[in-house]
Formats: structure tokens, sequence, C-alpha cells
């Protein structure tokens, strides 16, 4: 239960950034390209920063802490992007606020999967952060106060957020998960490569390249799919659609667990990448709103079962002393680098090609790592024992 109230309250984070990141930086007087140029710079400091503080805290046994310095960064970072409109000061805030935002998931995650008695409950847990997420943004959608419409309101906003999350850790009661790591053994992981394959073992990197290549087809629904239905299909019902598909993911997160002891974590993040497949199809094919709802009710798929399937993936594979840096390895190499990677791309196949052809082309990628799945099947399989 009080794991629960963690998750709820550090997921109203997201319920505000998600949709409104990018709202906030235009309002700061930015135009498209700037904008553009500093969310790419929010994705790459998003990389970097979880590997610190989840590094920290693996160093410490202890995931709290970490979580404490995330949630203080967050309203840090936002005085000076909301106070000063100077582009190197908006850019040193933003990396900042990446450090603070991105780390928060992987830090809860890593504490989640050692401090749960039975590994099957994360996806019910971590079900309850979904909820929060699909309140909040409804919440933002309608409130008649503080309507997210200026850069000042939204950072508010992210603000309570991440301060009223900050009173929920006390529930957090973690003793020390795992001992901390030893001077002497961590210099025994720099200088000896056998220490770093035992921590990171080939076939965790080879899982990490499947799931990248799967984020890789989904970015531009990440990026562009709001756009789409505006554009596209002349449609004002974007907050609904996001609604829908975070509504959706609720259900699989909650069996994800009977579905992950039946099949496995690695064939279902294969079949997350056959419904990302058909999930682009539909957008490229059927550009209606019938298309979109069905594309967007896929998300249960595409990502509801694919995270659990990933977490599930990175505990078995990633000793607990490493647990926080896989995880963050998870959300910033596999995740947030291939977002990036791709919405770059996208930008530019939008303007040459439009939205359909975007949707179509990028299927490729999710082709690409079933077949690397498809070889690998047997070894991905395997279950290695967490130490």
């Amino acid at each position: 239960m009080n794991l629960g109230i963690v998750y709820f309250f550090i997921f109203t984070v997201y319920g505000v950034a998600s949709p409104y990141l990018s709202v906030l930086v235009h309002n700061l007087g930015y135009g498209p390209a700037v904008v553009g140029l500093l969310l790419g710079l929010f994705e790459i400091a998003g990389i970097g920063g979880p590997f610190i503080i989840g590094r920290f805290s693996d160093s410490i046994g202890r995931y709290r802490p970490g979580l404490l310095l995330s949630l203080l960064i967050i309203p840090l970072a936002l005085f000076p992007l909301l106070l000063w409109r100077n582009i190197l000061v908006s850019a040193i805030a933003l990396v900042f606020l990446a450090f603070g935002i991105r780390s928060l998931i992987p830090l809860l995650d890593a504490a989640t999967t050692l401090l749960l008695a039975n590994k099957e409950d994360y996806g019910k847990i971590r079900s309850i952060g979904s909820i929060s997420f699909v309140l909040m943004a409804l919440f933002l959608q309608y409130t008649p106060i503080l309507q997210p419409q200026t850069a000042s309101a939204i950072g508010i906003w992210l603000g309570i957020t991440a301060l009223a999350s900050l009173l929920t850790l006390p529930l957090l009661r973690e003793e020390t998960v795992h001992q901390p790591e030893k001077k002497k053994e961590t210099q025994i992981d720099k200088a000896a490569g056998m220490s770093l394959r035992a921590a990171f073992p080939p076939i965790f990197i080879i899982g990490l390249i499947i799931i990248g290549l799967g984020r890789l087809s989904m970015a531009p629904i990440v990026s562009f799919f709001s756009l789409y239905v505006s554009e596209e299909l002349h449609w004002n019902a974007v907050g609904l659609m996001w609604a829908l598909s975070a509504v959706s993911e609720i259900p699989f997160m909650f069996i994800s667990g009977k579905l992950i002891r039946r099949f496995g974590a690695a064939p279902l993040i294969a079949l997350s990448m056959v419904a990302v497949i058909a999930r682009l199809g539909l957008y490229a094919l059927f550009p209606t709103a019938v298309g979109a709802i069905l594309g967007q009710i896929l998300h249960s798929l595409c990502y509801g079962l694919f995270h659990p399937a990933a977490v599930a993936f990175v505990s078995t594979h990633v000793p607990p002393q490493k647990r926080a840096v896989g995880l963050t390895m998870y959300l910033s190499l596999g995740v947030g680098l291939p977002t990036f990677i791709g919405s770059a791309m996208g930008g530019y196949v939008v303007e040459l090609f439009g939205y359909r052809m975007l949707f179509g082309s990028y299927t490729v990628f999710s082709l690409i790592g079933l077949m690397v799945y498809a070889f690998f099947a047997g070894q991905l399989s395997e279950t290695r024992p967490a130490r």
C-alpha cells in the first residue's frame, strides 16, 4: 500500500511533464526550431542524469536519498527556467530538470523490484502510476485554477507535484536492500572486464538492443501523434486520445505478472513490437478517427505489457547490486536515446513525406528487432538468478 501511494504521487509529476513540457518551453518565447533543440537537450541530459544518481543509490544500497535529491532538483531548476528568459539559462535549467524528472522512475522501479516479496506484483503497483497519470492529465485539462496554458502555470504545477511527492518518501520504508558496494569491488569493476560482464552480461545487452529498436519505432508516436491528430485528421481530440492510451495500459499492467510467469519476459517484449507494427500501420493506412482510436488502444500492448516485461527482463539478468544502473540503462539507452534519435529523424520525414509515411516507415525498426529476437530467442528466454 505504501509503495502504491509513492507511485501515485510521483506519477503526478509525469502527468504534468509529459503533456506540457513542450508547451512550457514554447511559452518561454522560443520558436519551434529552438524548442526542438532544447527538448533534444532535455532528452540527452535525461540519459546521463539517472546514471549519476542511480550509481550513487547503488553504491549506498538505498534509493530514497536519490529520490529525495531528484525531487528537490525539479523546483530548484524551475526557478531560473521561469525567471530568466535567456537561452543559455534555459538550457542549463532544462539539463537539471531532466536530471530530476528522468531519475524518478528508474530509482523507484529499482527499489520496488528489491522490496517486493512477490516480483509479479510489480505490474499491479505500476498500474497505480498509470491511474495517477490519467487523473492528473484530466485534472489539468479541466481545472479552472492555474490552467496549463502559460509557462508559469505549468511550472507551478510541476513544482507542486514534486514537493507533494517528496512528502510521501517516508512511506518508502526501505532498509538497506543490499550491501553497498565496497571500494575494492568498484575498482575491480572498472579494471576487470569479468566483473562488468557478470553485472551486465552479453544477453542483457542484446535484450537492450531489441528494446531500443522497438522504442525507436515508438518515437513518432511519442513525438508526432498529437500533431497527426490535429493536422492530418483535423480532429480536436489530442487530450482524449492520450487519456485513452493511458487507460488502456492499466489492465495489462495489472495482469503482467501472471503473463510474465506464463510466457517469460522476452517473448512479451517481442509481442509488444508486433503490436507497435500494427499500431503504426493503423495510423499510416487508416488516417481516420477510428484508426487513431484503435491505435491508441494498442498502447495496452505497446507499453502496458512491454514495460513490466522489460523491467522483469532487467531484474532477471542484472544482479541487485547493479539494479538501479541496469534499469537506468533500460530507460535511458533503451528508451530515451532511441526516442531522441527517432524524433530528430522523424521531423525531416514529416517535412518531406508527411505523417503517414513517417508511421509506415518506422515499422522497419520493430521488424529488425523481431529478427534479432528470433535469432537469440533461446538465450533470451533463459533465466539468470539474481545475486
